[in-house]
């Protein structure tokens, strides 16, 4: 593995809003940080989370008091950078996460409402700054496959993305915000988030297919991926030894796009938690 030592290293937790099992365990994502403090890097810790500011959010559920004792502090995106993809998307992204040598995406194992999962490439979507989000549901979100398809290239267009999924306790049935606990009792962590979100779907009973965003991985045959031909090497548990196959999934999917309503309601519960200290 390359060394760590003096590397810009962007650890991406999920921050959604202040409801504890909403977001990644703010003990798996400060010891994350210890560890790569220990290597020599440089961390920042960034998310823009779909309501409210990521400060808030880390205040809430803890994280904000597990980090300063490592010298840290959860920042928001900053400056917004317009980001090209190669589908032809056009994305407005956190600078910070551009400059970065690497990315760690440290998501919580959920259900997702629209995209059946959330799972390491997904949570890079919190990289998008503010409300360019509902702006790309609105844009980009007339199908789930659209909808992935530009989440796939977004992935792609980033610097080199490594993972490790809070799977101890995770969220089934719906999501992202409005799931109920399962216990996984599993971490998982690679240096390709392709392969980890395959493999995790993997323990949960899933070809990588079965998500929209998994099919969009695979038709662009993305690095990390079986479609691709690479090669997933397990040096602990295989999904067979950890599988949870009672892990529940929505029954149906939403719709990706945000309706002009939805939109508009969207922007303006975003506008109000954003005054919040």
């Amino acid at each position: 593995m390359r060394s760590l030592r003096g590397a810009k290293v962007l650890v991406k937790p999920n921050l959604l809003t202040a409801t504890p099992l909403a977001c990644t365990s703010p003990e798996v994502t400060a010891a994350v940080c210890s560890w790569l403090l220990d290597q020599g890097a440089h961390v920042t810790v960034l998310d823009s989370p779909g309501f409210g500011r990521a400060e808030s959010v880390a205040r809430a559920i803890g994280l904000t008091e597990l980090l300063r004792p490592l010298g840290l502090a959860v920042t928001g995106p900053g400056d917004a950078v317009p980001l090209q993809l190669d589908n032809g998307s056009r994305f407005g992204v956190s600078r910070r996460a551009l400059e970065c040598d690497f990315i760690l995406s440290v998501p919580r194992v959920k259900a997702h409402s629209q995209m059946l999962l959330t799972l390491a490439v997904k949570n890079l979507f919190g990289l998008v700054v503010g409300m360019r989000k509902a702006v790309i549901h609105t844009r980009e979100g007339q199908s789930p496959e659209g909808f992935a398809d530009a989440l796939a290239a977004f992935w792609a267009a980033l610097p080199p993305v490594a993972a490790l999924a809070d799977g101890i306790v995770a969220m089934q049935r719906t999501g992202p915000s409005g799931g109920v606990p399962h216990p996984l009792g599993l971490l998982a962590a690679s240096p390709s988030a392709v392969a980890l979100d395959e493999a995790l779907c993997a323990v949960l009973g899933l070809p990588l297919s079965r998500t929209p965003l998994g099919a969009a991985l695979e038709r662009r045959r993305a690095p990390g991926c079986a479609a691709a031909g690479s090669q997933i090497r397990y040096t602990d548990a295989r999904p067979e030894d950890v599988a949870a196959r009672d892990f529940v999934l929505p029954a149906e999917l939403m719709h990706t796009s945000f309706r002009p309503g939805r939109l508009l309601k969207s922007c303006l519960r975003r506008f109000w938690l954003s005054l919040r200290p």
